[in-house]
């Protein structure tokens, strides 16, 4: 098991300001860190290096937009959506990122007023399969995301996300779970994880309010027992949001703040997984 923390808790962009953080991260003990992947402008060969340097693994996260959208009805958008998460991609080699997560298969916050159509359903299948094949060029594993349906609307169920990649049909493409968008669209957790073990690539940690995991209302021992049971051993990556960006803390919907600091939810929150795998594994 490998135990992560997802940087957009203090920043949507890798920056210098960011170095005493990963430091203090490395010093707590995490094995890696989840970058967000949002400009691609960056130096993500430079930044690879200085993860490495500091000793830590990394992942990477990404979304697409209503511009960018791969289930877009015109062929000029969804086009420039695999051409955005292909040059993800790239960054993810460059950077030394194994895996490419989040919900790039479909545009965040942008709904159509009904469930997914058969044709949203081709084309994102379709989509996906093209970044794929680029991710298996590069080497990247992508960690499909399903979200809660009041953040997107094609993928809302584990069940579904694993469905989505086995019709993608390409070894590159498999599929993350989320305890956050779990607790909130599944009926059973134990099903939910099993409807997705055979494809399952990656784990995103986070409390049912997104701040420091097991001090909510989350059902972790499920949670836990289950992974376990499926015989999961991943990169556990803690995904937790407070009010450091505006725009980030407009995106999740972050308006209080939830913990005593980044730094002190960090700090629990590896002690909590730790602690809980130990007992299991």
């Amino acid at each position: 098991m490998k135990f992560g923390m997802n940087l957009l808790l203090w920043s949507g962009e890798l920056s210098d300001d960011l170095v005493p953080t990963l430091e203090a991260l490395k010093q707590m003990g995490y094995d890696g860190v989840e970058l967000p992947m949002f400009n691609l402008e960056l130096d993500y060969a430079a930044w690879g290096k200085r993860l490495q340097e500091l000793g830590l693994e990394c992942t990477a996260v990404t979304v697409r937009t209503e511009e960018d959208n791969p289930i877009s009805p015109d062929a000029a958008v969804r086009s420039a959506g695999v051409d955005a998460t292909k040059r993800t991609l790239d960054c993810c080699a460059a950077a030394g990122a194994t895996h490419l997560v989040g919900p790039y298969h479909s545009a965040l916050g942008l709904f159509s007023g009904q469930g997914p159509t058969a044709d949203e359903w081709k084309w994102g299948v379709d989509s996906m399969r093209h970044v794929a094949e680029h991710a298996g060029n590069v080497g990247v594993t992508l960690g499909v995301e399903c979200l809660n349906r009041f953040e997107t609307y094609l993928l809302n169920t584990h069940a579904d996300a694993a469905r989505f990649a086995k019709e993608v049909d390409h070894p590159n493409c498999r599929v993350m779970y989320d305890t956050f968008h779990c607790n909130i669209e599944e009926k059973d957790i134990p099903t939910a994880i099993r409807s997705c073990a055979d494809v399952l690539c990656h784990v995103h940690i986070s409390e049912n309010d997104r701040s420091t995991p097991g001090t909510g209302n989350i059902r972790w021992a499920e949670n836990f027992d289950t992974l376990k049971e499926v015989g999961y051993d991943g990169w556990m990556m803690i995904e937790a949001f407070g009010l450091a960006l505006p725009e980030l803390a407009a995106a999740t919907k972050i308006w209080r703040r939830m913990y005593e600091s980044e730094e002190q939810l960090a700090q629990d929150g590896l002690a909590f997984m730790k602690a809980e795998v130990a007992k299991r594994w």
